[in-house]
């Protein structure tokens, strides 16, 4: 292809790469741009639409992210295969908390950690004196068993302008974590659902299915998120997904996947997508990625997500949304539930993110960890190809890889003994890969001056020494 008419309105908000990316994305939907077609170079593109380069490569980015197009190396950009949706327009572990507590730490790379020193205490204060200063004895009783509509009304607007999440308040229902909500989903869900789970996945949500007696049937994943393909033969009837940052492996579920997972649920009688969005505030490369129940049209997706990440895991406050079919269901099962989260803390957030803090912080924490991701990964850079790393878009972790004789758990024991805690990937499996060693990186609880010595510590003790062919001059 020689040329693409992208029609631009520089006077608009809306930034010149995200209007190229709609373009192109909608054209794509819609069949204008067969599967297969070539899409002009960034250079090209650039120069034709009087844009810097930069901008093509951001919104060029973003459609690789989403599956729209893929990257050939030598070769350029081409258009890849979408499938259509048939009811729209085409378009950590116990064992981990043991171990830290059992051995003196030095450095911790473990995947949940946050970035303690930037939490806005001033403000956080601030709200929680003004909920207390109110007239706030009623908040010494039980409040609404979904949870204060303050809080579901401020999680609601929050929802629909971050992740095209559109609910009301009445869907939302507040408790004090994933892991809580979910034996209260399996219970509206019924017995006989057959659960799909992504193939490294979250092991402390599968705990919670085998623990309520379900079915369970490992789906695995590769680059694109799960394998849709298999989990339609699968005989499962509920998937649950972290679509936009999959959890382990940092994978985006591609926009192929994406549409085949929302038609195998629109398309089977009381088949459902549990979407677990739980770090989908951090992404470092073009915009966000879009949530499923955004594309939703047939209400099959019960979205959930927490404040663990994006706040702080003790805060404990989590919440899912669910389809009109299930609230209904929600609200005969537990009509003599009581929310799990007390109500000064919900009414403490609620009063934080509707006077514009949360946004204001999750701006400031995503500055945070892009600078920690990339001093990670100029730290890793001098020990290539020894070390190869993935997932670096998104999330506050990624995924390295070792070139060595040495399996997971030799590299694991002498990251212990030089008292530094680490996960492999094999872990997240659920059926170990003999040879392999791969691990999980989490780089948000480092300080910045931290980082490269926590690297350097971690190769020195697997005997991985620099390739000084890397090093800068």
């Amino acid at each position: 292809m020689e040329m693409l008419f992208v029609q631009l309105n520089k006077k608009e908000d809306t930034p010149l790469y995200e209007q190229i990316y709609n373009q192109i994305q909608s054209d794509i939907t819609q069949g204008k741009l067969p599967v297969g077609m070539k899409l002009p170079s960034k250079r090209k593109l650039g120069e034709f639409l009087n844009v810097s380069q930069t901008t093509i490569e951001v919104a060029y980015a973003q459609l690789i992210a989403e599956g729209f197009i893929s990257s050939q190396s030598r070769k350029g950009f081409y258009v890849q295969a979408i499938e259509e949706l048939a009811y729209a327009e085409p378009l950590e572990s116990i064992n981990k908390s043991k171990n830290r507590e059992a051995m003196t730490v030095s450095f911790d790379f473990s995947p949940g950690m946050i970035d303690t020193d930037s939490f806005p205490f001033t403000q956080w204060r601030k709200h929680a004196k003004n909920v207390l200063d109110e007239s706030s004895q009623h908040l010494l009783l039980l409040g609404h068993p979904h949870g204060d509509v303050e809080l579901r009304k401020e999680i609601a607007k929050y929802l629909y302008h971050s992740r095209g999440v559109d609910c009301t308040p009445e869907q939302i229902i507040v408790g004090s974590g994933t892991e809580q909500l979910m034996p209260l989903v399996i219970r509206i869900l019924g017995k006989d659902a057959v659960y799909a789970i992504e193939d490294p996945g979250y092991p402390l949500t599968h705990h919670v299915f085998l623990h309520n007696n379900r079915k369970v049937t490992p789906i695995a994943v590769d680059g694109e998120g799960m394998d849709v393909a298999s989990l339609q033969r699968s005989g499962a009837t509920v998937a649950y997904v972290t679509p936009s940052h999959q959890f382990p492996t940092g994978t985006v579920l591609s926009a192929s996947r994406r549409t085949a997972l929302l038609n195998w649920a629109s398309t089977h009688d009381n088949h459902f997508v549990i979407e677990d969005d739980y770090d989908s505030e951090f992404r470092y490369v073009g915009r966000p990625i879009p949530s499923l129940h955004g594309m939703d049209k047939g209400d099959n997706v019960i979205y959930i997500s927490t404040f663990s990440k994006s706040l702080m895991p003790s805060l404990r406050i989590a919440y899912m949304v669910l389809p009109p079919v299930l609230l209904a269901r929600y609200a005969n099962a537990f009509i003599h539930y009581s929310s799990t989260v007390p109500r000064l803390d919900q009414h403490i957030l609620a009063h934080f993110m509707a006077n514009g803090h949360f946004s204001r912080h999750l701006n400031r924490m995503r500055k945070i960890y892009k600078r920690k991701l990339q001093v990670l990964t100029e730290a890793l850079q001098p020990y290539a190809p020894t070390i190869s790393f993935s997932g670096d878009e998104a999330g506050m972790h990624i995924i390295i890889t070792v070139q060595t004789n040495a399996d997971e758990e030799m590299l694991i024991k002498a990251a212990r003994d030089a008292n530094i805690l680490i996960t492999g990937l094999n872990g997240y499996r659920s059926t170990p890969v003999q040879g392999s060693a791969s691990f999980l990186i989490g780089f948000a609880g480092f300080s910045i001056e931290e980082i490269s010595k926590a690297v350097d510590s971690l190769m020195e003790c697997w005997k991985i020494r620099k390739n000084h062919d890397n090093l800068r001059v």
